[in-house]
């Protein structure tokens, strides 16, 4: 019990940290339905101080906004008597559906690879992928990033973070329509000349609701069901299409 006790009044002593992060979101939850096209979040903050600070050390904000993790199977394709086919393949062990990271400023400026490699900010720290038996499996994780960049699924928006006088910030990250559902996690960090010296987490839930919901409800647990009812719409749509035709033609 004394132990306890002294181990809470050494922990009361210790200093507050010189700098914190005070953070805000436009909205705390996004809703997928059917005409679902994107949605903008603006994280928006200040740093608290416990003092003013002397030195002349560089300030940098970093905003990054994760989808949930899922593996990734990542193929290569070759030509073989006249046909594309799948030759090689890697298997991604955890990749983020969505990730946006946005910085106040050039990234080698605000923060330190060491850092970097810590906290896993960047797009391709946030990637894991271990135990490859192909031999350039690094091309196969930038396939990867290439790819979901081109989707806007993967973003880095240097120097997007607006930072005025070293005290209040925002940040605009858009995510677009073909999202994964799940929790979000918004992470901001607070640097010094490139080293973070402090970071909030913020989670953002992202779901289905309405007709969305319903059809991927009735899909994943009465697949029978959908799939009778997919063709029964497939086949009603087939003889309306060719009701139609006939009575243009007479």
């Amino acid at each position: 019990m004394r132990r306890l006790l002294a181990l809470l009044l050494l922990l009361l002593a210790l200093p507050a940290k010189a700098e914190q992060i005070v953070l805000g979101l436009s909205r705390d939850e996004v809703a997928i339905t059917a005409t679902f096209e994107g949605s903008d979040i603006l994280v928006f903050g200040a740093v608290r101080r416990e003092a003013p600070i002397a030195n002349d050390s560089t300030l940098g904000v970093i905003v990054t906004v994760a989808g949930p993790d899922e593996p990734v199977t990542v193929r290569r394709k070759a030509r073989r008597l006249g046909i594309w086919v799948n030759t090689d393949a890697v298997e991604v062990d955890s990749a983020p559906s969505f990730y946006a990271v946005a910085t106040s400023g050039p990234l080698r400026e605000v923060l330190r690879d060491t850092d970097d490699l810590r906290y896993r900010i960047t797009i391709p720290r946030a990637i894991r992928s271990v135990g490859a038996e192909v031999d350039d499996s690094l091309s196969f994780t930038e396939a990867l990033m290439r790819i979901r960049a081109n989707q806007s699924l993967y973003q880095m928006l240097e120097g997007e973070v607006d930072l005025e006088q070293d005290t209040l910030f925002r940040a605009a990250i858009t995510l677009p329509a073909n999202l994964t559902e799940g929790d979000y996690e918004a992470h901001i960090f607070l640097t010094r000349d490139g080293a973070v010296i402090d970071e909030y987490i913020t989670v953002i839930p992202v779901t289905k609701v309405g007709l969305e919901r319903w059809l991927y409800n009735l899909a994943h647990e009465q697949a029978v069901l959908y799939g009778l009812m997919s063709l029964a719409i497939a086949i009603a749509a087939g003889w309306t299409a060719s009701a139609a035709f006939s009575l243009l033609r007479r």
